[in-house]
């Protein structure tokens, strides 16, 4: 989603705030723009739409500088792409703002200051902020009273970041729903909606919590709670690498992030296993009694995190006696829920702080409706950390690309190591826990493996450029990853992909086969493998182009409607992670040659803040 940056330095920041948006590219952006208190501290602002690129060549025609300022990247909600909707937003020369989130209340907001005499340059829901907290700071005095008047008439999600010509050396910053984050320097300081825009220039950061409203000057930084009481916040230290936001030797961030998967998976293996061992300590201290009490797992994810938790309920129920459900996140926090007695309550996000999977984790706290709650992330300062009884880590890195690859493979193999640790608290050992745990030792050398296919996959890819639709099919826990494997394709490359179980076949997408769909097909051994050859059958028999990535244990055939792409034989409970690789690769290399922005794919944004 949207990306703030904002700097209180003793040094000119227009630079910094350029960096720390283009840091910011990868959440998905329509225009960008910055404002800053210029060297007689009148309110400076620049803006345009498109890449962050447009921006920093409108301030190389036209310099602006100073050395307290604020940017954005702005995705479209309330009003269409236009420089008139980008951010900043001001209120005359008293103010400037950007924000992240959604207002709701703006309608009736923008009415009441509209009597007051304020008029209206844009269609956004971030202008009524401007002309509010102005409309409090004549009042008050002091912009952070002002801030913390005008957020008691705020309804909905916001991230905050906000400066005026009178209180030169001072942002005043706020957070409802959206993520804010203090970053600490040395005689400045910064403010951020992702530690990524500010690791250049500190590794220190407070991040916020929801109520808060902070002032950030030079040398001192108040916090105050949802109250109004001054708080303090504990500062952490980031481990995170800025090498994390370089390319390297690679065209794109996706790619580096596919092939970065090996060490991912060995990172989040790390002191996890032991002699064939789940080591309980992976959840938290003391786990052990309360996953021995669980009775039935509720799973609630959005998009891809939503795939690996129906992955995990395959997994779950084949190795336990626990019943498990997996449910989108913005259905389940509008729905009734009976409560039930010893539910273990597992949210799933990359980020940890999307929006509806965060909303459906307050419901269940509110009504108490769970024995604990567990969340799978790979942010370990995020609001849906905090927010959770326990927690398992992924240890992926930051991931650029929109479309997500190693944090979707690190979240399934964290449903993994959830399991086996579960079936520990349960049962003991089991032969079926140790040979997971030996299995799972395994991963990174398959995943290498896999990706030795690059080429071969590379140029399969070639017969997807004039392709319009294609249907991915898979049987058991594999059918996920073909939904999966079909977002990836249609996110990046625009061709339209839907997935099914193969045994759907005859009850509709049969409707859909001629030799122009593509058929992707998934096909490891298992119990299930003669099943799907049957289905696959019925393709053939209409035309159908069948792309089948198939062990080389399966047995399959090619012939010229059936191209097979051969994987090394993996154990079962690994094949979901290891066949995801490949589709990952075929849509990247589609995209590439049908000349899509594979990074930021059009529309989309890479943490979903909002509703």
């Amino acid at each position: 989603m949207c990306g703030i940056i904002g700097a209180v330095a003793q040094r000119p920041v227009a630079d910094i705030l350029i960096e720390g948006l283009r840091r910011l590219e990868y959440r998905g952006y329509d225009s960008a723009g910055l404002a800053v208190l210029d060297s007689t501290n009148r309110l400076q602002r620049s803006r345009a739409v498109g890449k962050v690129a447009m921006l920093a060549t409108k301030l190389l025609e036209t310099p602006i500088d100073g050395k307290t300022g604020i940017a954005h990247t702005r995705w479209a909600t309330h009003g269409k792409p236009a420089e008139m909707n980008a951010h900043p937003h001001v209120s005359g020369t008293w103010l400037g703002v950007v924000h992240n989130g959604i207002i709701e209340n703006y309608l009736a907001l923008r009415e009441k200051l509209g009597s007051y005499g304020y008029g209206f340059d844009s269609e956004t829901d971030t202008e009524v902020i401007a002309h509010l907290v102005a409309l409090h700071l004549k009042r008050e005095g002091s912009l952070l009273k002002a801030t913390l008047k005008a957020r008691q008439e705020f309804k909905g999600a916001y991230a905050l970041a906000i400066l005026s010509p009178e209180e030169p050396n001072t942002l005043v910053v706020a957070r409802q729903g959206s993520p804010l984050i203090i970053g600490l320097g040395i005689g400045e300081n910064f403010v951020g909606s992702d530690i990524q825009a500010m690791l250049p220039v500190t590794n220190r950061f407070i991040y916020l919590e929801n109520g808060d409203v902070a002032y950030v000057g030079l040398h001192k930084i108040e916090i105050y709670n949802e109250e109004g009481e001054l708080v303090e916040r504990p500062i952490r230290e980031s481990r995170a690498k800025d090498s994390a936001s370089e390319l390297g030797e690679y065209r794109h961030f996706m790619l580096k992030e596919i092939f970065e998967q090996p060490t991912a998976i060995a990172s989040t293996l790390e002191n996890r296993l032991a002699s064939g061992h789940f080591l309980p300590s992976i959840v938290g201290q003391n786990v052990m009694e309360t996953l021995a009490k669980v009775e039935e797992i509720q799973i609630i994810a959005c998009g891809t995190s939503y795939h690996a938790g129906m992955v995990g309920r395959y997994w779950i129920e084949s190795m336990t006696d626990i019943p498990c459900t997996v449910e989108v996140a913005s259905e389940y926090r509008y729905r009734r829920q009976p409560l039930r007695k010893n539910m273990l309550f597992v949210t799933i996000s990359q980020s940890g702080e999307t929006a509806d999977t965060l909303a459906a984790l307050e419901k269940i706290k509110e009504a108490k409706g769970c024995l604990a709650s567990l969340s799978i992330c790979n942010v370990a300062e995020s609001s849906l950390v905090r927010e959770s009884d326990m927690n398992l880590m992924t240890v992926a890195g930051p991931e650029i690309g929109v479309a997500s690859t190693k944090a979707f493979t690190t979240q399934l193999l964290a449903l993994q190591l959830l399991l086996g640790t579960l079936i520990q608290a349960k049962t003991g050992e089991t032969d079926a826990s140790r040979k997971l745990a030996q299995d799972l030792q395994l991963l990174p050398i398959l995943v290498e493996q896999v990706l030795e296919l690059n080429p071969v996959i590379e140029k399969l890819a070639e017969q997807f450029i004039d392709k319009h639709h294609s249907l991915f099919l898979g049987r058991g826990a594999q059918y996920p990853i073909a939904l999966e494997g079909a977002l990836k394709l249609k996110e990046i490359s625009y061709i339209h992909a839907e997935a099914y179980p193969a045994g759907e076949l005859k009850h509709g997408p049969l409707a859909l086969v001629d030799s122009e769909m593509p058929v992707v097909a998934i096909a490891p051994t298992g119990l299930l493998l003669e099943k799907l050859k049957s289905n696959l059958e019925v393709v053939h028999a209409r035309g159908g182009q069948l792309y089948v990535f198939a062990s080389q244990n399966a047995q399959m055939k090619p012939d010229e409607q059936t191209h097979v792409i051969e994987l090394p034989a993996v154990p079962e409970m690994l094949a979901p992670i290891v066949y995801t690789i490949p589709l990952q690769l075929l849509a990247y290399h589609v995209a590439v040659l049908k000349g899509t922005d594979v990074d930021k794919p059009r529309n989309l944004a890479k943490s979903v803040t909002v509703e």
